[in-house]
């Protein structure tokens, strides 16, 4: 037999090489597709043969989390915490998210304590997770009627103006934009084009307002204003987040350079990537040639992991001039000022 073959555990049955990447790039197409049911079970597939795969593990969380299987995400992404699978404040992120949706606000509470107590909070994180247990110690000691009525601002604000900008806290932006989805939006299509017009206001909550917009396949024209730019954009004709030409590109002219040489330096730029460019969604990045762009990540990755590499010899690796480099560079360093991590 071909070393190359395998076999599925305690089966007899030959598997081909690569099936499990197929099954996750099959199970990803049926997630963005809203084809919930579909990707969880080519995600399951993928996971009976390769357990300890990041992506898959993300992936079917994600899935059990848009199917409305909220224990089942929150088991499997429990499980990747005490099994030390994928990077762990980005799980706990979603870990945390799963708990928000079940109302289980004592058990955030305790789990952030205990980071806190452990001083496993990035730096950049505590102010985020600061909020996030300030906001579950309020819910968590409210009675259920006020939790209800904090828990459910579509109906607290139907037939009355949403003041979008009152919401400063990412898991109520993540919260009411969920809600948003599941609605007639048409009373609160006005708010939403203010919010998306501002000058002010979060880049990843528009984005999110955005996808509200686009997931009801609104066809008019709407201004959006983001990171001192304008733009005229029709919702319904966007293309998926995860699946803007500039971000596939970037990913694929990075994984080109990375992916076999340093697999979990990849992992981690990819990741710092797909952060940015939800909050920069629809906007294209300037310059445009990818190789600068791959060039900028990397040389901010290698700092993050206290790697050595100028940015004239990154940028003479990816074929870029090494001003384009440092130009890319500082408008990264701005985004991340502001960023917020992409669950």
């Amino acid at each position: 037999m071909d070393k190359r073959e395998r076999k599925k555990p305690n089966s007899k049955i030959i598997l081909f090489p690569g099936i499990e990447k197929r099954l996750l790039e099959k199970g990803l197409e049926s997630f963005q597709q809203r084809r919930y049911q579909e990707s969880i079970r080519f995600f399951e597939e993928a996971m009976e043969i390769e357990p300890d795969n990041t992506d898959i593990h993300i992936g079917l969380v994600l899935a059990y989390f848009e199917a409305g299987g909220l224990h089942k995400a929150k088991d499997l992404a429990n499980k990747m915490l005490q099994s030390g699978i994928g990077d762990y404040i980005q799980v706990m992120d979603l870990y945390l998210m799963i708990l928000v949706q079940l109302h289980q606000y004592s058990e955030i509470v305790a789990t952030i304590e205990v980071l806190l107590e452990e001083r496993e909070i990035p730096k950049e994180k505590f102010e985020h997770f600061s909020r996030m247990l300030e906001f579950s110690r309020k819910m968590a000691s409210s009675k259920p009627e006020e939790r209800e009525k904090e828990a459910l601002p579509i109906e607290e604000f139907k037939n009355k103006k949403l003041n979008l900008f009152s919401y400063k806290d990412q898991n109520e932006q993540m919260q009411l934009a969920a809600q948003l989805a599941e609605h007639n939006i048409r009373p609160y299509v006005e708010d939403i084009k203010a919010y998306l017009e501002s000058s002010e206001g979060h880049p990843f909550f528009k984005t999110m307002l955005l996808n509200v917009l686009s997931e009801h396949e609104y066809d008019k024209e709407v201004l959006l204003r983001k990171f001192d730019k304008s733009i005229q954009i029709k919702p319904s004709e966007l293309p998926p987040v995860h699946q803007q030409p500039q971000l596939l590109t970037l990913i694929s002219r990075l994984g080109a350079q990375l992916e076999q040489e340093d697999p979990i330096l990849y992992e981690n730029t990819k990741s710092l990537i797909q952060r940015h460019f939800f909050m920069l969604y629809p906007l294209e990045v300037q310059p445009a040639n990818a190789a600068s762009w791959a060039a900028a990540y990397h040389s901010l990755a290698n700092e993050y992991h206290g790697l050595g590499d100028s940015n004239d010899k990154l940028g003479q690796i990816y074929g870029a001039s090494e001003e384009e480099v440092e130009q890319a560079l500082a408008f990264i360093r701005k985004i991340e000022e502001i960023s917020y991590p992409n669950i």
